[in-house]
């Protein structure tokens, strides 16, 4: 089975994506199955599923949540996660029969916390990280031997599917191959303003304005050389 392990909608902050159209993408790129998991909700998920009418296309329901350690995502989720606390979110995770995913390890985590012997499954590969951070995530993965996944943490339409796992099953999750494609820095940029325009907040705006600026400068640049 084809799977995106990381997907956003419009029930996150900096997303407007809706469940509808993702499953039609996911469909139209080849996935087998999608991971809808909202930053600390799962109404994507819970959404996308009703919304599924493809037999051939699973929805897993989960939620990246935003632990005193960094983001957490579990998956196979029922109900919505209430704890912050890193070893209590995943405590949660588990009561529900669910899946611990650590997401893109080597972006505002700080791993000291993290009891690596919860971690189901580390994302090696993030579509919004640079290669460097993505290797040290592999890294750390083959150092507890916690098996490698990958999610393109789609926030535009652009980006879902471009990262992907082939699993054996749903069940066991056991991947086979993961295939990794970078989006490029104006996806990111694009998000941060949804953010800045959902959460209101001015500073936002201008700090990815500025990023904006620098971005167009460098693609300017790499033009004229």
């Amino acid at each position: 089975m084809k799977i995106d392990f990381h997907t956003h909608t419009h029930h996150s902050y900096d997303s407007v994506m809706h469940p509808k159209k993702i499953l039609k993408l996911a469909k139209k790129r080849g996935l087998d199955a999608i991971v809808i998991n909202d930053h600390d909700t799962i109404k994507g998920g819970v959404e996308a599923c009703q919304l599924n009418e493809d037999r051939d296309l699973k929805v897993i329901v989960g939620a990246e949540i935003r632990t005193d350690a960094g983001d957490i995502t579990g998956i196979f989720l029922k109900e919505e996660i209430k704890a912050r606390e890193v070893n209590k979110v995943i405590e949660e995770i588990k009561g529900q029969g669910g899946r611990v995913i650590l997401n893109h390890p080597y972006s505002h985590h700080d791993l000291d916390k993290i009891n690596f012997k919860k971690i189901d499954f580390i994302e090696g590969y993030n579509g919004r990280l640079e290669e460097t951070k993505n290797e040290k995530a592999i890294k750390l993965a083959r150092k507890h031997d916690i098996p490698i996944l990958s999610g393109s943490d789609a926030h535009t339409y652009k980006e879902v599917a471009r990262c992907w796992t082939i699993v054996e099953d749903l069940v066991s999750l056991k991947p086979i191959t993961n295939n990794h494609a970078y989006s490029g820095l104006f996806p990111i940029l694009l998000s941060q303003y949804i953010k800045s325009l959902k959460k209101r907040s001015i500073k936002v705006g201008i700090i990815t304005t500025l990023n904006l600026i620098k971005y167009l400068n460098n693609q300017l640049i790499s033009r004229l050389n």
